[in-house]
């Protein structure tokens, strides 16, 4: 039975990878140059860079996709853990050293507010106790409400009405300290004032199983998990874009390309944008659920503006991962999500991955991207306009404050806004994790892996349940997967 993939994003690989490891012949039709998603890589001057995520957690997703397939990971990607896993500076001065190991983020919290140090140990028990309830959700279908009434009780019990935020200003007092432990729902998407508490079990997650780093970059592990498809007897077709999802009789039998030609298949997994992927791919008319309306009413993530950058020297006091925290916090954050207003000020994520691998840059020069969350096209920005200008402010800001003489070490360099996410990602609003982590768009309520729409149609990827970041994608391909390996037998 032949199943199509439509991108080839870490949800459309993993459940890729699954599919074929059951037996089902599958094909990943991906609309770019290369494989990978959010996760391209732009390779230039001697510089690689990453073009999305950078982080991995939860490495055991990975290893268990090579355990499926009976491989070996080490003869495929490397991955190596990261201490610290970020620093956080503060623009008073002061950076915080965050690791896995417990005595070092107390003696952290020590340094900046001893008082602070019970209320952490109590945060820290209760992520502890989210973690054990909400991560068992992450790889569970919600494609009917008893599914969601099912977990409610846990819902309540846990306070998952309250963002992380909240959750964090209940213990800890020190501003810096609130940030810290706040901060991580913009990894996926979510404002931290916003976002259920329910997050929180990233903390908890981080602590529990590391930040890692594959060798060679995000793209070494794409090209990991290509291979190990197509040694699985999988197909891939690059520069294949898809126009139409081709239903009739309310099933899926294949697709459309843009050059006219048809593919069939038994079963379509889409990992494009899903709410894009819904209004330009499948005909209104087989849409009832998944209106235009119906769609444009939810709320999506903020957009990012990425600097990608090559210097021809090194700055060994920055480490892998920094977070590096403006004047503002709430009051940018709201800026953001729900001004869509471009703030003159920001706090920016520096990646840094020579500093783990000096073989993405040329020797003695360092690569890395700075990231920094802006508005998605639902305000009033002109791009056009404004993206050099933030370029310049962003290298100003890190001249001045981080990095000495950064404007004159800058050797290559490029960038992506909201318009990039818009047209090359076919993100709706130019939005960079689709729809937002609210509680009101979680689980039963965020789009479905099984289309309530059309029988044999699927989705996995940032907008869809579990929702964006690495070991949330990767799930809604597992997902996807068990549900067209337990579904599409029973309608041959």
């Amino acid at each position: 039975m032949s199943v199509i993939v439509i991108g080839s994003g870490f949800g459309g690989l993993t459940a890729a990878i699954k599919l074929q490891a059951k037996g089902f012949d599958v094909e990943i039709l991906e609309r770019r140059d290369k494989p990978g998603g959010r996760a391209y890589v732009y390779e230039q001057d001697g510089f690689t860079f990453d073009g999305g995520p950078t982080i991995i957690t939860a490495p055991w997703l990975i290893h268990e996709l090579f355990e499926l397939c009976g491989k070996r990971i080490e003869d495929y990607v490397q991955l190596v853990p990261l201490d610290p896993f970020y620093n956080v500076r503060f623009e008073d001065g002061s950076v915080f050293h965050y690791n896995g190991k417990h005595a070092d983020v107390i003696s952290e919290i020590r340094r900046f507010a001893p008082s602070d140090v019970e209320g952490y140990e109590r945060f820290f028990a209760k992520t502890a106790d989210i973690f054990k309830a909400g991560f068992g959700l992450i790889d569970t279908p919600f494609t009917h409400l008893w599914d969601m009434l099912r977990v409610l009780p846990d819902l309540v019990r846990l306070r998952s009405d309250r963002s992380v935020a909240a959750f964090v200003n209940r213990h800890i007092r020190d501003p810096r300290l609130r940030q810290v432990f706040s901060f991580h729902p913009l990894l996926v998407g979510g404002n931290p004032f916003q976002t259920t508490s329910i997050y929180a079990l990233i903390h908890k997650l981080e602590q529990e199983w590391g930040v890692w780093f594959a060798m060679g970059g995000m793209g070494a592990l794409v090209r990991a998990l290509v291979k190990l498809f197509t040694d699985m007897g999988g197909k891939i077709t690059l520069n294949a874009d898809v126009a139409e999802i081709l239903v009739e009789e309310g099933t899926v039998t294949g697709v459309r390309l843009k050059g006219g030609e048809v593919r069939d298949a038994d079963a379509v997994v889409c990992n494009a944008d899903v709410a894009r992927a819904y209004m330009t791919m499948v005909p209104k008319r087989w849409r009832t659920k998944n209106t235009d309306q119906a769609l444009a009413r939810k709320k999506y993530s903020m957009s990012l503006f990425v600097l990608y950058f090559g210097t021809n020297k090194k700055y060994p006091d920055m480490a892998h991962h920094e977070i590096l925290m403006g004047p503002r916090y709430k009051e940018l954050i709201t800026d953001i999500f729900k001004k869509h207003h471009l703030a003159e000020d920001f706090s920016l994520y520096l990646h840094r991955p020579s500093a783990t691998d000096p073989s993405l840059a040329p020797e003695g020069c360092d690569s890395w991207y700075v990231l920094s969350p802006v508005p998605h096209l639902g305000g009033d920005v002109d791009w056009s306009v404004q993206a050099p200008l933030y370029r310049d402010a962003i290298v100003k800001y890190l001249e001045e404050r981080y990095m000495p003489d950064l404007s004159k070490h800058i050797v290559s360099e490029t960038f992506i806004d909201p318009r990039h996410f818009d047209t090359t990602l076919n993100s709706h609003l130019g939005s960079a994790f689709s729809v937002e982590p609210l509680l009101t768009q979680s689980a039963w309520f965020r789009p479905h892996n099984k289309s309530e729409d059309v029988n044999g149609l699927y989705f996995v990827g940032a907008g869809t349940h579990p929702g964006a970041g690495l070991p949330g994608v990767m799930s809604s391909g597992t997902i996807a997967a068990r549900l067209v390996a337990h579904e599409l037998p029973l309608r041959a």
